[in-house]
């Protein structure tokens, strides 16, 4: 039987130290982290490394319900894939286990409530959003993508595949910006 710890930020400039030393802490002879949002399970390669590990008798501890993730059906998804390893899952803040049947109860009530709270979340920035653009300090987000580069790379005769695998990106983002 295996404690295997999960920590999670959503942003590259969070930090998981005190996650990572909460976890060694409780015990957990493995320990994955990873920086992604979690509002889904897209990109999260270091949880799903987790899932695919869990033996029966293992236990995936995270330090807060949230650090699986924000939405409710996922959460209770992941708590169930992770029974049907025959393995349990524990929060601790606040300590609730799988182990009971009243963990359950209090897991889904925590699942709605991470939510609900990424909601308030969405729901702040969108005002904050409005309201930068009211004053005309709006700048827009990050470009994530280096479109200059997309062009140069195409001028030069490479294609759609080449291009997202030099650029880092799917091809369907390069043919936006070749469409733009």
């Amino acid at each position: 039987m295996a404690r295997i710890g999960y920590a999670r930020v959503s942003t590259i400039d969070q930090d998981l130290d005190i996650q990572h030393a909460k976890l060694k802490a409780e015990g957990c002879s493995v320990i994955r982290a990873e920086k992604v949002s979690g509002g889904s399970r897209d990109g999260r390669t270091e949880l799903a490394t987790v899932l695919d590990f869990l033996r029966p008798g293992d236990e995936l501890v995270v330090t807060r319900l949230d650090r699986l993730g924000r939405d409710t059906r996922d959460v209770l998804n992941l708590i169930h894939e992770c029974e049907q390893r025959g393995a349990f899952v524990t929060v601790l803040d606040p300590h609730v286990s799988t182990r009971g049947e009243m963990g359950h109860i209090v897991l889904t009530v925590l699942g709605m409530v991470a939510q609900m709270e990424r909601r308030f979340i969405k729901e702040r920035q969108r005002d904050g959003i409005e309201r930068a653009k009211g004053e005309g300090v709006y700048q827009g987000g990050k470009r994530r993508i280096d479109r200059e580069r997309i062009l140069a790379l195409h001028s030069n005769g490479a294609g759609a595949t080449t291009i997202a695998k030099a650029i880092g990106c799917s091809r369907m983002q390069v043919y936006r910006v070749l469409q733009s």
